[in-house]
């Protein structure tokens, strides 16, 4: 059961909306289930003879005295509205069932508590099988306005009382971190236009993505307008600073104007405030360096995520918060960053995780810089090499399996259910992404003299599990791994250890699978000795100028490589 609270300022705009047709001619027989009074309460739907203006009058009465007094001054925002809705698949309530359910929630949210001869006046209509509307004008008899302070999460917390009496389906609880819903005139214009999500989902995603990818607000402002994303700044009239932004999306226009939506209108931490916590509100000079090893952006970002592991074991909430809002840009930067069937389920990861990003726990951003420094360095990452982003897909594996039990540990259980739809999208991907390459390790596998010399190493590195990773059907890929390893520079013994010593492998399903990726996401030691004796002459590198979009530089390659193409001779044969 969902309530969903809001304010106006227009009563009989409200009065006419519920007992009318409905923007679809969806609403059915529409009538008064409970009220304040029910013999004082005129019902448009029952009696023919009342009217629309009879019923906003009578639930105005209080409003029209407290106007007169204060001089002909309406109170803002004086019309309260709380929509419940039952769950799909739950029994349709009987009208008296919804009339206690009305009565339970504005007791429940302070609108009008059992007893109180002078609470407001308020009206429950249902004109469908599954929902309720409650509309209240929100002045008391005695001219005072109602204590209404987090009416949405009382009504939330009556629901779930409800729920559990009346045998409908129990849903999660919330925290008040959850984005705004699209309303049902949103979805009904998606329909009508043919688009899968509303605008304020669309450009809630579009925000996610450009704010993992970008290093400062002026970039992000920048990102969005170039995807043709209008981008609205409140300025301070006395400090001259921004103090807030709104988005709206292309084509989205009512009566010829675009439909703004701000910041945290999309999801809270999407303002402009929280925004500035986590992005610096000038230009930075540090820029994405030249790297020579195109690798080594994937190997941090592997590493940062596996710290960020630990970061959730360590009891630090507001640390291991931040952690998990970096590793939401991960997500998103990993899912731009990879090619091939698996790109999708990792793109569905990024968007599931949108959830599982925020709590009511104060996240400290400084304490995961590292993450979310490596994730941004994925965003201009131009290749995907294979089995490092495999071991990064594994790491993020984990690490949301760490953050489900994190958020289910603490009572979130809309982020950790959130996880959970994550998870399932990261294993799909992960096995999409790992089975052809590690059938292909395992088809490679060294000569069988080799296979025993490293079977002898796994028994003396790693004898309490050495019985279980030789069995693994994953060891003949892992011995290709350690041949490979072997003659980047590395001693197999020596890395098997450190590999193992990364985190325990007792819960692991496949060790070898674990053992292979960790010992993937290593670094050349050959090729890092070579370059070290190369940097006595070298020239030292220059920042370069700002990158466009990541999606620009994938173009921008492409073009680049066509432009190559078409110079080359062209020999006959």
């Amino acid at each position: 059961m969902v309530p969903d609270v809001s304010t106006g300022s227009s009563t009989l705009g409200l009065i006419n909306y519920l007992f009318g047709p409905g923007r679809r001619d969806e609403h059915t027989d529409p009538h008064i289930v409970a009220a304040w009074d029910m013999a004082g309460a005129p019902d448009p739907g029952r009696d023919h003879e009342a009217t629309y203006s009879q019923l906003a009058r009578r639930l105005d009465h209080h409003v029209d005295l407290r106007t007169r007094e204060l001089g002909g001054h309406k109170p803002p925002q004086h019309v309260w509205h709380c929509p419940v809705r039952t769950a799909p698949g739950d029994r349709y309530l009987t009208d008296a069932e919804w009339a206690e359910v009305a009565r339970r929630i504005v007791t429940a949210t302070g609108i009008a508590p059992e007893g109180d001869e002078k609470a407001c006046r308020w009206i429950a209509v249902r004109h469908a099988d599954d929902h309720i509307h409650i509309l209240a004008t929100t002045v008391r008899a005695d001219g005072r306005r109602p204590r209404t302070h987090r009416d949405g999460q009382r009504a939330q917390q009556e629901c779930r009382k409800i729920e559990a009496e009346f045998g409908l389906r129990r849903l999660k609880s919330g925290d008040l971190t959850a984005p705004p819903t699209p309303t049902g005139a949103e979805r009904a214009k998606a329909e009508r236009q043919g688009q899968d999500v509303t605008a304020r989902e669309w450009l809630r995603e579009q925000a996610y993505a450009v704010a993992a990818t970008v290093r400062s607000i002026d970039g992000y402002f920048t990102v969005l307008t170039s995807l043709g994303i209008q981008v609205k700044q409140r300025i301070g009239p006395e400090s001259g600073e921004m103090t807030g932004y709104s988005l709206a999306a292309p084509g989205d226009t009512a009566q010829g104007e675009p439909v703004w939506y701000g910041g945290s209108k999309l999801a809270p931490d999407l303002s402009f405030n929280r925004l500035c916590e986590r992005l610096p509100t000038q230009d930075v000079t540090e820029r994405p360096q030249h790297i020579k090893d195109p690798h080594t952006s994937w190997r941090r970002a592997e590493s940062a995520v596996r710290t960020a592991r630990t970061v959730l074991d360590s009891g630090d909430d507001a640390a291991a918060q931040g952690q998990l809002n970096a590793f939401s840009d991960a997500l998103h930067n990993l899912a731009r960053a990879t090619h091939g069937p698996h790109q999708a389920e990792l793109q569905a990861a990024a968007t599931a995780f949108n959830r599982s990003r925020r709590s009511a726990i104060r996240a400290d951003h400084q304490a995961a810089t590292s993450l979310r420094d490596a994730a941004k360095e994925l965003a201009y990452a131009t290749n995907e090499p294979g089995g490092l982003a495999i071991a990064l897909i594994f790491a993020a594996l984990h690490l949301a399996r760490a953050a489900a039990n994190w958020h289910a540990q603490r009572g979130h259980q809309q982020q950790a259910a959130a996880t959970e739809q994550t998870l399932l999208h990261l294993r799909t991907g992960y096995q999409q992404a790992s089975e052809p390459v590690l059938a292909d390790l395992s088809r490679r596998a060294p000569r069988q003299q080799t296979i025993d010399r490293f079977e002898a190493t796994v028994r003396q590195a790693l004898p309490d599990h050495a019985d279980q990773i030789l069995a693994d059907p994953v060891w003949p890929a892992l011995t290709t791994t350690l041949a490979r390893a072997e003659t980047a520079g590395h001693n197999a013994r020596q890395l098997l250890s450190e590999a193992a010593a990364e985190r325990e492998l007792d819960t692991a399903d496949s060790p070898a699978q674990v053992l292979v990726w960790r010992i993937t996401a290593q670094p050349n030691k050959r090729v890092q000795a070579a370059r070290r004796r190369s940097t006595v002459n070298a020239t030292p590198f220059v920042s370069v100028p700002p990158q466009p979009a990541p999606t620009a530089v994938r173009e921008q390659s492409a073009e680049r490589s066509q432009r190559q193409a078409r110079s080359r001779p062209r020999h006959g044969r």
